[in-house]
């Protein structure tokens, strides 16, 4: 095919996406040795990484032995060399990118800071060639994406600050990583050994990874040592014609339990007996009284988008799979042309987007399965209304928008995988809810005095669906609460019953392969309220590209377990063993808020707003100065009676 001509180069990140670069820019493409030929374009792929950092022995051969007198290790000139599983296809690529006859090359790896630096590695080992090169960004592998990335593509120096961010990240990775986890398996790596009955362990460290560890281990020995309290409520029935009126008893100023030193809370007491006492006493008042009847309304709109964080932690929950599992299902998707970007951070869409949101809408409703869904949106005109929601937000969509379903892609459905297409399934129905109207409830609390005392009864009611309709939530979130009897206020009601239910406090829930995801974003933060999460969202642990990773890393190393049926997360004795060194020698490794802040600082660089020397400079400082502290004794640290009482535990455990 080739004839001598000038050539376009295309360089993707995997050959999939070459292909479909290829089908959408030619009319007909020919498969190459690592290549595609078609018209005046080349198309060719990185395979992931091609390049990697060098390990210490790349320096000297004497740092293949770990010792103390060599660290800390900071190079001064960093290496990075070739990875030998993808020499030939490394030289394909380089081959083309200095080859006389190609005049720009297209940089086509993810649109992220990693696909940044997939490049930026290869370029920089194989000598910058003299040629334009542009970069190609975008949001899905439809064709009119990729023909608006490749159309709208910028200079590849545009990109230098998300470089310079890469290349800090990595570094960052590696310095902790070398330097902290031979300081630690010199110093304690024995100790360990003999504790866990191995002939030897190396006590692996990890800028993210060692923090995710520390939440596990700490929400453990939260529950390890949580006290259980027992509380006792008062139920009480109030006779209402022939129907009975549920309510609870709630302290008010009046109350004779108001700053009462067995108060539970503010409808509770922690004594049985004081209990049951006060409940003799309601009852034989023998009446209450209607003080007030209230009712108001409340509208719920959709949900969010989802990112990624957010669907990981969807799938763990609903289909029990893991973060690994569901990116793996997630990543097939985007390359069958059937999903936006999925490593994305943002939960709304770009004003660019919501302009033109009717055409995968359009695409969508001729899908059998949801394409009615669609097709009424469409009918009322409700994706006109879209650009004015919470649901579009400039602001708030940084590398790519949010999730969701592009309507390409729709006759490849059957072929799916079933948790493929639950997962395909999840992002176009919380796609859909967004254009459906709020939920509507209707709510009545009744206040009922007995003397000085206050019971409360409650009603909420569903009485427009809107988006629920869509069925995006799941079936209890619509259910409605039972109706209360019809009462007026000054109404006289006769006590058919004051009960006594027994109840106690429960230990915090041990997180799960997607709730830890969650707690990674906000910072080492499991919120449960969606909105919250989504007001206060900021620099996490991680990014949604890494995360997990990092979980799949901790199984790999035997640090943490899970349950497959649940996906909760359990640390092991060695995970506990390790967070327990980590804690009395490097505890700035454990806390989220401080791994978030350097994930913070990554950002900063890639926004211009840090200089990548002045942040290189305070990394060197941290890690040497960490290194440093444990190196030379300053810590006078004695391990064995903390893993004894470690291992005590597991014993137990496993007795």
């Amino acid at each position: 095919m080739y004839n001598g001509e000038m050539k376009k180069l295309f360089i993707a990140e995997k050959p999939s996406v070459a292909r479909t670069f290829a089908e959408v820019l030619t009319s007909s493409s020919t498969r190459k040795d690592g290549w595609l030929a078609g018209d005046d374009c080349i198309f060719t792929w990185c395979v992931g990484h091609l390049v990697a950092m060098s390990y210490p022995d790349a320096y000297s051969p004497s740092l293949k032995r770990w010792s103390m007198e060599a660290l800390p290790f900071v190079p001064v000139q960093w290496r990075y060399e070739i990875i030998d599983r993808v020499k030939k296809q490394y030289e394909t690529v380089r081959q083309w990118m200095h080859h006389e006859d190609v005049d720009v090359i297209y940089v086509c790896t993810d649109a992220g800071r990693e696909g940044e630096y997939i490049y930026r590695l290869l370029e920089e080992q194989s000598g910058i060639p003299d040629k334009k090169r542009l970069r190609v960004w975008i949001d899905a592998q439809t064709s009119e994406e990729i023909r608006r990335g490749v159309a709208n593509a910028k200079p590849l120096t545009d990109y230098d600050n998300l470089a310079a961010s890469a290349y800090l990240r990595a570094k960052e990775d590696y310095l902790m990583g070398i330097n902290f986890s031979r300081l630690l398996t010199i110093s304690y790596g024995e100790t360990l050994a003999r504790e866990l009955k191995k002939r030897h362990f190396v006590i692996a460290v990890g800028r993210v990874m060692t923090c995710v560890l520390g939440m596990v281990v700490q929400r453990e020995r939260e529950i390890r040592t949580f006290q259980v309290t027992p509380f006792y409520r008062l139920q009480g029935l109030f006779q209402v014609g022939d129907e009975v009126l549920e309510s609870e008893w709630k302290v008010c100023p009046d109350s004779a339990y108001a700053n009462h030193p067995l108060l539970y809370k503010e409808n509770g007491l922690t004594d049985k007996k004081e209990a049951e006492s006060f409940a003799e006493r309601l009852q034989s008042i023998g009446e209450g009284r209607v003080l007030s009847r209230e009712k108001k309304k409340s509208r719920r709109a959709a949900p969010l988008l989802f990112n990624l964080a957010e669907l990981q932690n969807e799938c763990a929950k609903t289909f029990k799979i893991s973060p690994d599992e569901t990116l793996r299902y997630a990543q097939e998707l985007y390359e069958k042309k059937m999903i936006s970007y999925p490593r994305t951070d943002a939960r709304v869409l770009s004003r660019a987007v919501a302009k033109e949101i009717d055409k995968p809408l359009r695409k969508l409703s001729s899908f059998p399965k949801y394409g009615a869904l669609a097709a009424q949106i469409l009918s009322d005109g409700a994706e006109k209304k879209l650009a004015r929601s919470k649901y579009v937000n400039d602001a708030k969509v940084t590398d790519h928008y949010a999730l969701i379903p592009t309507g390409e892609g729709l006759n490849m459905f059957d072929g799916l995988s079933r948790q493929a297409k639950q997962i395909y399934g999840k992002i176009l129905l919380r796609f859909l809810a967004i254009f459906y109207p709020a939920a509507e409830y209707e709510h009545q609390t009744i206040v009922i005095g007995v003397k000085t005392e206050t019971f409360i009864a409650k009603e909420k009611r569903l009485v427009r669906p809107g988006w629920m309709a869509v069925n995006a939530l799941p079936e209890k979130e619509k259910s409605t609460a039972k109706v209360v009897p019809s009462v007026r206020k000054g109404q006289v009601l006769p006590i058919n019953d004051i009960t006594v239910r027994a109840g106690e406090t429960t230990p915090p829930k041990r997180y799960t392969t997607g709730s830890i995801i969650l707690a990674m974003e906000n910072a080492g933060s499991l919120i449960e309220d969606e909105d919250l999460r989504a007001q206060i969202k900021g620099s996490g642990i991680g990014t949604s590209a890494t995360r997990a990773e990092i979980i799949k890393k901790l199984l790999t190393n035997a640090y943490i377990g899970v349950n497959k049926k649940t996906q909760v997360i359990t640390p092991t004795m060695a995970g506990e063993c390790i967070y327990q060194v980590v804690a009395n020698t490097i505890p700035g490794l454990l806390d989220p808020k401080l791994t978030a802040s350097w994930e913070k600082g990554l950002g900063m660089v890639a926004d211009g707003v840090i200089d990548t020397e002045a942040y290189m400079e305070k990394l060197t400082a941290f890690v040497q100065d960490k290194v440093n502290v444990v190196k030379y004794g300053k810590l006078n640290y004695n391990i064995q009676s903390d893993l004894r009482k470690i291992e005590a535990i597991y014993r137990h455990k496993s007795s």
